[in-house]
């Protein structure tokens, strides 16, 4: 498996299970993304996120948006795209 970091968690919200993640590079929907760092070490598919409270497909370099995590994170737990 190999993976190129793309991320940083700002912000963790556990009553609705949601992640805030500044990227570093675009990602999209579909994208697996792996959660490393801080107790965290899970993949994930990306099947929704959000920008400013709006659903988005994709995300840029230098945005900070909001998705549904499977597990808990913690602040400055890495993400990391999963690459072929």
């Amino acid at each position: 498996m190999n993976g190129k970091r793309i991320g940083e968690v700002t912000h963790y919200y556990d009553r609705i299970s949601v992640a805030v993640i500044m990227l570093s590079h675009a990602l999209k929907l579909g994208d697996q993304i792996h959660f490393l760092g801080h107790g965290s070490d899970f993949l994930q598919e990306i099947t929704s996120m959000e920008l400013d409270h709006k659903k988005i497909k994709t995300a840029g370099k230098n945005q900070e948006i909001a998705l549904k995590v499977s597990k808990p994170v913690k602040k400055n737990t890495s993400v990391f795209l999963i690459t072929e």
